[in-house]
């Protein structure tokens, strides 16, 4: 009788991850020394260096709870969830606009017992297990635009609707982003690939003319310069090009070898969000060249060693779920270490596993216990008994 016994998860996979959790632990600590809070009973500011990091231990907790039991968890039994948590998702994303706190200018936290969720995060999640199912239950029907691919733009341009309606335009462009990424791996005519993406390429060109011919008459440019900001941060050094300078200046400080571990300065209250968006900056300014080179090759390694397991599963959902979930980590990494070091334009994305955020913290580790399951799937005893056959 063939053992029915589930194999191990990745060790080194889970190695990797919680390394960097670790790591992203004690960085949230060091880039929020200078942190200061609100005191109600006092009615005082308090400088509290360990508020934040005990807020995120917290998260990490929490999500290593929730990491382990989607590990434990057939993949294929978590199918039968999706419908219903993409339903709540959903309902998350209605009610946002309306109930949520209101933060920098868009409403898209819900703050419950004092800590915020940001529905916005599960969507990405909830999007890419919602394709892995659809695609696999229709296999070759899905190369037919009207039979399989439509159905999977109505859904992600519902959601990202909902996501622009806080609005969220970063959050709104990694969903759709990882996406696309799900649909290409789940084999969809490229040509109608193409050929949608050169409409929507041309609709968005139309939108970015009338929006910058609309600010320019009206003498309010200030997001278009935000935008293009990061061209040239010194030219605004104090108003647009404020942030950049100040993670380049960072940088800087750190040289080669860095000024060492909670030794920088920028976090003094000369970079915003330096636990948040900026931690890599941070990382930059206390690690120096090489400590920041040895961060990003283990990252690497660790987005690679996810891309191995999904492309090893037998299943098609198990690859599609595993190439998203590899996809939407490394999608927001690039986004974010693109933004901080003035590659791209700064759009508020975190650093998966790093920065500060108890939603991403707990999507990004739920998403790395599904793919530990689908790991454990690829080393059951039975496939080794097979191999060495």
């Amino acid at each position: 009788m063939t053992s029915q016994r589930r194999g191990t998860p990745d060790f080194l996979l889970l190695f990797l991850a919680f390394s960097l959790v670790c790591f992203g632990l004690a960085m949230v600590f060091s880039a929020s020394m200078a942190y200061s809070r609100y005191d109600s009973v006092t009615a005082t500011m308090l400088n509290d260096p360990s508020y934040l990091a005990i807020r995120q231990a917290a998260a990490i907790a929490l999500g290593t709870v929730a990491m382990f039991f989607c590990m434990n968890i057939n993949y294929n039994v978590l199918k039968k969830w999706i419908g219903p948590a993409f339903i709540i998702v959903v309902i998350m994303l209605v009610l946002v606009p309306i109930f949520g706190n209101k933060v920098n200018g868009a409403r898209s936290w819900f703050v419950i017992a004092g800590f915020g969720i940001q529905p916005a995060e599960f969507a990405k999640l909830a999007v890419i297990l919602y394709l892995a199912a659809l695609i696999s239950k229709k296999e070759d029907k899905f190369r037919s635009f009207k039979k399989g691919l439509l159905p999977a733009l109505t859904i992600v341009g519902f959601i990202s609707a909902l996501i622009l309606l806080q609005p969220d335009r970063g959050s709104t462009m990694i969903l759709v982003l990882c996406a696309t990424i799900v649909i290409i791996a789940g084999g969809a005519n490229l040509k109608h690939i193409f050929l949608l993406g050169a409409a929507g390429a041309f609709v968005m060109a139309i939108g970015v003319a009338i929006y910058v011919i609309k600010t320019k008459l009206s003498g309010q440019s200030y997001l278009l310069d935000r935008f293009t900001s990061f061209m040239d941060p010194f030219a605004d050094p104090l108003d647009t090009g404020y942030q950049l300078v100040q993670s380049l200046y960072a940088f800087g400080h750190g040289g080669i070898s860095g000024a060492g571990f909670g030794q920088g300065i920028q976090k003094l209250h000369y970079l915003p969000e330096a636990h948040n968006d900026f931690i890599f900056s941070i990382i930059g300014e206390e690690l120096g060249f090489i400590g920041s080179s040895l961060f990003i090759l283990i990252y690497l390694a660790f987005l690679w060693r996810g891309l191995l397991i999904a492309i090893r599963c037998n299943e098609l959902f198990g690859t599609l779920a595993g190439v998203g979930i590899i996809g939407m980590i490394a999608i927001q990494a690039l986004i974010n270490l693109g933004g901080v070091t003035g590659s791209i334009p700064l759009t508020g994305v975190t650093l998966p596993l790093i920065s500060y955020g108890g939603s991403s913290m707990l999507v990004t580790l739920i998403s790395l216990g599904i793919l530990l399951s689908i790991s454990r799937e690829y080393n059951k005893p039975e496939k080794e008994t097979k191999k060495r056959a």
